[in-house]
């Protein structure tokens, strides 16, 4: 490793101003910062010591995203293979069957090892496109603005992929994830500048642009030839007695949806993981929680003989569909997410009411998670400012008073 940082010390130089490579520099610095510790430091007689910075918050959520990840090849993989031996199909007839084959790992749902290598194969080409072309934009507008590149992307390019259903056109995420980075973050000024979450303005707008691969209950089992219907889908078209799982199987997440939002036992963990480090607020995670209960409780008992959607109690709302997903990893996004304390209660209680009405009053949108944190994304800083014109009345009151 000696050797590795005394060449980037060497090559260094070619990069800074006036240099033959002064245009690479942010691709240097990325290298470069990615595989050491950067070396400035402030200088001044005073510091503030921390042991977080972006890297180590970006690296926090990506470990917290590693049960997500699992459970969407495992499930996946699993769902797809069901289908299968229902159908008493011996192959997916595509590359994926040739490379199963190949292999011998076979297509039994009892065999982890079979699921988790199936799922694989849907779920890392996702992954890869979303890298290589969300990539792409980060640097090239860091190279253009001549800035550094950062790591927000490392957490966009692994939510992304995981709000997908697993038969998706590749071309489709490429187009997504360049939606989300370019018109969701950098036309705003990159990283901590923008207002609403990259990975969801990329899924809002393919869920608006090409809703027959994000909608109905042809594209969420892996199988060709075999068709079915979300839960959410089916308890918004016949009621819970089409929901088609049991509560325990909704929470583990062995049931068809989303690459990496089915299992509300994976997003637990990963909630453990970014309240015990400090990354995620657990006043935005409790909050939306709290309302989603108190209001989807309220709906249930009130019913409807109209809608369907009225005979879900709040404990079905909480494990279908993306919202644990939502709930741990999207909501509390630190950048555009309201950012006072005061706030983030408000601001996932909104995310939370938005939910449940978007689900429940409008079943033509069953899955109400994605709409209800941008619309809370975008009122975010009303809610700062009222909460911070609050403080500064509060404030002054007090120092009328004791003058």
């Amino acid at each position: 490793m000696k050797a590795l940082r005394k060449m980037l010390d060497q090559v260094e130089p070619l990069f800074h101003k006036g240099g033959p490579l002064e245009k690479l520099y942010a691709q240097y610095e990325m290298i470069d910062t990615f595989l050491y510790t950067p070396g400035q430091v402030t200088k001044g007689p005073t510091h503030l010591r921390d042991s977080i910075d972006l890297k180590r918050t970006m690296i926090t959520v990506v470990a917290a995203l590693v049960p997500c990840i699992f459970m969407a090849m495992w499930n996946t993989g699993y769902q797809a293979n069901l289908a299968m031996l229902q159908m008493g199909t011996a192959t997916t007839g595509e590359w994926r069957g040739i490379i199963i084959d190949i292999l011998g790992v076979g297509y039994n749902p009892s065999s982890a090892l079979a699921n988790i290598f199936h799922g694989f194969l849907y779920f890392f080409p996702i992954f890869l496109i979303t890298q290589i072309a969300g990539g792409l934009w980060e640097v090239l507008f860091a190279t253009v603005r001549e800035h550094e590149i950062n790591e927000g992307f490392l957490v966009t390019g692994m939510l992304f992929p995981l709000t997908l259903p697993p038969t998706i056109p590749l071309w489709q995420v490429a187009v997504g994830i360049s939606f989300g980075v370019v018109l969701g973050k950098e036309v705003f000024g990159g990283t901590g500048k923008n207002f609403l979450n990259p990975a969801l303005t990329g899924r809002a707008f393919l869920y608006f642009a090409y809703p027959a691969e994000i909608t109905g209950d042809a594209i969420w089992v892996a199988a060709d030839g075999f068709t079915q219907a979300t839960p959410l889908g089916a308890v918004a078209a016949d009621g819970m007695s089409a929901v088609g799982v049991t509560w325990m199987q909704a929470f583990v997440g062995s049931l068809p949806g989303s690459l990496g939002e089915t299992s509300a036992l994976a997003c637990l963990i990963g909630a453990f993981v970014l309240i015990a480090t400090g990354v995620g607020s657990w006043r935005i995670i409790v909050s939306m929680i709290l309302s989603t209960i108190v209001f989807a409780e309220l709906l249930h008992m009130i019913g409807s003989d109209t809608n369907p959607m009225f005979q879900m109690d709040a404990s079905w709302h909480l494990v279908l569909g993306g919202f644990a997903f939502g709930c741990v990893f999207m909501a509390t996004d630190p950048v555009s997410a309201s950012m006072t304390e005061t706030g983030r209660w408000f601001y996932g209680a909104l995310i939370g009411f938005m939910t449940v009405l978007i689900r429940v009053i409008n079943p033509a949108f069953p899955e109400g998670v994605m709409l209800a944190i941008l619309f809370g994304n975008v009122f975010a800083p009303v809610i700062d400012h009222v909460v911070l014109q609050a403080n500064i009345k509060r404030r002054l009151a007090r120092t009328a008073v004791s003058s």
